[in-house]
């Protein structure tokens, strides 16, 4: 392992970390405007909706465990992470076509951007492993979703700035799809400055088996898909902050996300070091309580001034869930079942991704947007007394 002696995070972390916020600077120059893009602009109803982001990630996350896979079985890392990131970036641009197509081409342009993410993470995510001793698994992955999320306050500001200023006709939606290639592309070039090194399994070809993971992985698999079932795509708490702004409601609700993206990357580092010092279960386990109580919040909210509330409040759970969860599953996988570990750990999620924005999009253009909530409110809630009660501590 690399830095053991001095306690610092790795320069390839580094590295990965600036090339994942030049990733999330394109990504979410785009992901808060396309749900207002396609209700408003392409007429597309709620339930399309909660089929393209549940299709789209379900595909994401199914790909993960089969990249880290075969990441484990050639023992290699960096093809499928400049991979992944390139077809992300190549997706961006051709967005403007929709407005000629519909919105049938924006589920399939994201799916071709979830794909590159589907190939890439669990590859990336085993790089950052590889390069960190377990004392600092919690700080290299804080640290490395600290900077994503950056890029997750930079994206929606410079969308915001195209938008005043071009107005919000079509004209407006094609600038930014164009623009939102220079940095994925400029995150791409970067890649290949980062390293990688041999890892065992070069050596010894690992086998796909459900019972080469122990019991605690196990269990935490098992806990993390009963919340997924609950955890919708974030557009829907888009949508929502749209219908209760008044005023310049496109505007506000980039606003109020970027503020979510804004705790998020503030809350990552110091999350990640929480982890490291008293546990990941603990800290895992509170950010999944904060997102029940900010579900609940959202259902029975009917005030813009508490969305700028809920939504920063959202970011500390993100901050205390994304980062230290990808730290805790690392630690049960042995190194040859590094990126297969890592891709079940997202798999878990991806098979519930689908169903959870499908039913959310249903729910709302059904019984409204109450129900969204309170279901996505009630797994998280089932998901952390679970956890509580059935998985170990680990530090």
């Amino acid at each position: 392992m690399e830095n053991t002696d001095n306690q610092k995070v790795s320069s390839n972390v580094v590295r990965l970390g600036w090339v994942s916020l030049l990733t999330d600077v394109s990504s979410e120059m785009l992901y808060p405007l396309i749900p207002i893009f396609l209700t408003t602009v392409l007429g597309a109803p709620m339930a399309a909706l909660g089929l393209i982001e549940g299709l789209a990630e379900s595909v994401s996350n199914l790909l993960k465990i089969f990249s880290g896979w075969w990441s484990d079985l050639v023992g290699k890392r960096k093809p499928f992470v400049i991979g992944g990131y390139s077809l992300s970036a190549f997706s961006k641009p051709l967005l403007v076509f929709s407005l000629l197509i519909g919105w049938p081409l924006v589920l399939l342009l994201r799916i071709m951007d979830r794909t590159g993410k589907g190939l890439r993470t669990s590859a990336r995510d085993a790089l950052i492993a590889d390069y960190t001793p377990d004392s600092l698994r919690g700080r290299a992955y804080g640290l490395h979703r600290a900077m994503d999320s950056l890029g997750a306050v930079l994206g929606p500001l410079a969308a915001l700035l195209f938008m005043s200023r071009l107005g919000q006709d079509t004209s407006a939606y094609k600038t930014v799809f164009l623009w939102a290639f220079v940095p994925a592309i400029l995150g791409v070039f970067l890649l290949f400055t980062v390293r990688e090194r041999p890892f065992v399994g070069r050596y010894k070809k690992p086998k796909f088996q459900w019972r080469a993971f122990n019991r605690d992985f196990k269990i935490f698999i098992f806990i993390n898909l009963i919340f997924a079932v609950g955890n919708s795509s974030d557009v829907f708490l888009i949508v929502r902050a749209k219908e209760l702004f008044s005023a310049n409601p496109v505007v506000m609700a980039l606003l109020a996300y970027m503020l979510y993206n804004l705790t998020y990357s503030l809350g990552s580092y110091p999350a990640g070091m929480l982890a490291d010092r008293i546990g990941s279960r603990k800290v895992f386990s509170l950010g999944l309580m904060i997102f029940g109580l900010v579900y609940l919040g959202f259902a029975f909210n009917h005030s813009p001034h508490m969305l700028w509330v809920l939504f920063a409040v959202y970011g500390f759970y993100t901050a205390l869930t994304d980062g230290v969860g990808k730290a805790y599953a690392s630690k049960l996988v042995q190194e040859e079942l590094r990126a297969t570990g890592m891709g079940v750990y997202h798999m878990s999620t991806g098979l519930a991704s689908f169903a959870a924005s499908t039913i959310a999009g249903l729910l709302w253009q059904i019984l409204g947007f109450r129900a969204t909530f309170i279901y996505g409110a009630a797994a998280a809630l089932l998901a952390v007394t679970m956890f509580l009660f059935l998985v170990k501590g680990k530090r």
